[in-house]
């Protein structure tokens, strides 16, 4: 392996690297920080549309290069530049408090909206109004964990690529194809003439166990969750083949987005599951 260069927190790359947690310099450079073994591990396997490496830098400190050395070679094998740097400089691109010793540079790794409907989805997790980082990158999460085929983030959610999203996905942005900045009208109409069946997920709606019972959960599915505060607003339900809700069986008065869009895509790829066995 070439021996990584030492890092500086003057140094040019070290500052390149710090503006990317502004989505600003984000969109400019279309360029991402993913941090951790687990996130940079994944990047390090993912590539591009044209073949290209998902993951084009790597800082690490010396601990870890030696912790997790397959994957810093593995990296250097694929061409991402490979530095050393303290933990005080892995702080400061990071900004977490406990850096785990390696922060990746990646390219954006957003699909085409029309790429997704292209592949007949059967599974697919819709994010509208959803605002907190941290949210998201846990539905993500959980849409993955699921076997979903893609996750869409509408133009009114968060940033796919803000930092929280991306240490909350723990790796899953680089496990299935993610549309983002697609209006919620659009992101509809085009599952819907995909063969897709929408559902809004929303207190106010019919009980998921019913909607299990009836035996309605077998087909494509996409489900439409909402901010975390207010849920989905009335037109954006009006859109939906259904609204369905998540029973409470005990005393809580609900339940989060990350914990409810669980329950609803296991429950769709439980009932997809076994429509396929018979």
């Amino acid at each position: 392996m070439r021996t990584p260069e030492l890092i500086s927190p003057r140094s040019p790359r070290v500052t390149a690297a710090r503006r990317l947690a502004k989505r600003a310099f984000r969109i400019k450079e279309r360029l991402f920080i993913a941090e951790g073994p687990q996130a940079v591990r994944e990047a390090v396997a993912h590539r591009g549309p044209g073949g290209e490496p998902t993951l084009v830098e790597l800082f690490t400190t010396v601990e870890a290069a030696e912790r997790y050395a397959d994957i810093v070679d593995a990296a250097d094998n694929a061409g991402a530049r490979v530095h050393h740097a303290s933990d005080a400089v892995l702080a400061e691109i990071s900004q977490t408090v406990t850096p785990q010793g390696l922060v990746g540079v990646c390219r954006f790794l957003d699909s085409p909206f029309e790429e997704i409907l292209a592949a007949r989805p059967k599974l697919v997790a819709v994010l509208a109004h959803v605002r907190d980082p941290g949210n998201a990158g846990t539905v993500l999460r959980c849409a993955d964990a699921a076997g979903a085929d893609a996750v869409v983030l509408t133009d009114a959610s968060v940033d796919l690529y803000n930092p929280k999203a991306v240490r909350a996905s723990v790796g899953s942005h680089f496990h299935l194809p993610v549309a983002v900045g697609v209006p919620v009208e659009q992101a509809v109409q085009g599952l819907r003439d995909a063969g897709v069946r929408v559902l809004a997920a929303d207190g106010a709606g019919d009980d998921l166990d019913d909607e299990l019972d009836a035996g309605t959960m077998g087909g494509p599915t996409a489900w439409i969750f909402g901010n975390e505060a207010w849920g989905l607003p009335e037109e954006t339900r009006a859109l939906a083949d259904a609204v369905v809700r998540v029973p409470i069986h005990g005393k809580a008065e609900s339940l989060n987005l990350a914990t409810a869009a669980a329950v609803c895509l296991y429950a769709s790829a439980r009932a997809q599951r076994a429509g396929s066995t018979h």
